[in-house]
């Protein structure tokens, strides 16, 4: 019988959670979209300048670089660098380049290489590491990061619709991530990460708490795990948010906060919601 303590059982089982949970957010990311349908795939999302079905393009591609990372290392690596060449917007340009497709293709590309990618996730070791756009990568982490970038554009799709979303404990993911890129963030800035640490506890959709952090850290985050997961994907700004940040630094988190990679991303401006709390 294995150890499920041992690090290898750990790695294992951990890889299984992040893929099931992959695949739960593909569902629901689909069935926003199916309630949709194609006729609405041309609707602007908050993302400035990009569609619906942009959206769906993106996901699409990264899905299909993920599994080609993984499976030809070399390829991918001389694919990236004739992409990002140009300059850091190719994912602008990717989108422009695929609006040929008609929502009908769109669809059907988003499905294959979806399925393509879980069923990477489902036979893939643990140990498996893949190159990427940045530093190489686990490939638990790469899931991860698929995972977090559904959740965040299928957030911009059920935007754009008009969609309301139940969260879910998946959001458990985003957050880790949120709090994992703290450092990264500032550095993205040309910023040096403070030395300080923050405390982050959110309350989960279920209502349990997650807590990151030195718990009697005076720098501080707290409040609704989703709104958490909105502020570090960029898909809110904090003032719209019921979180509460006490401190500089933490303050200073928020403001540049970003759990994906690529260059600084420009945020969302004020909604003039609830303002977040500061303290």
């Amino acid at each position: 019988m294995t150890d499920p303590d041992r690090p290898d059982a750990r790695a294992a089982a951990r890889l299984r959670l992040v893929t099931a949970d992959l695949a739960a957010e593909t569902r629901s990311l689909q069935e926003v979209l199916d309630g949709a349908g194609p006729g609405r795939w041309a609707t602007p999302t908050p993302a400035a300048g990009w569609t619906v079905q942009d959206q769906v393009h993106h996901l699409a591609y990264f899905d299909e670089a993920t599994v080609l990372a993984a499976t030809d290392p070399a390829r991918f690596r001389r694919e990236a660098a004739g992409l990002t060449a140009p300059g850091d917007d190719f994912p602008d340009r990717l989108v422009r380049d695929q609006r040929s497709l008609t929502p009908v293709q769109s669809a059907a590309w988003s499905t294959r290489a979806r399925a393509a990618l879980l069923d990477l996730a489902a036979s893939a070791s643990p140990g498996l590491r893949l190159p990427w756009y940045g530093p190489d990568m686990g490939i638990t982490s790469a899931l991860t990061a698929r995972l977090m970038e559904t959740w965040a554009h299928g957030q911009d799709v059920a935007d754009a619709l008009g969609v309301a979303r139940e969260p879910t404990d998946r959001l458990r993911h985003v957050a880790h991530l949120g709090v994992a890129t703290r450092a990264f963030a500032f550095r993205l800035r040309g910023l040096d990460p403070p030395g300080d640490d923050v405390a982050v506890e959110l309350t989960a959709p279920s209502g349990a708490v997650w807590r990151w952090g030195n718990p009697v850290a005076a720098q501080r985050v707290t409040g609704p795990a989703l709104d958490f997961c909105l502020v570090v994907t960029q898909r809110r700004h904090p003032a719209d948010t019921a979180l509460t940040v006490t401190g500089d630094v933490a303050a200073r988190w928020m403001a540049v906060a970003q759990a994906f990679a690529g260059v600084p991303g420009p945020g969302r401006q004020p909604l003039g919601g609830d303002p977040g709390r500061r303290s």
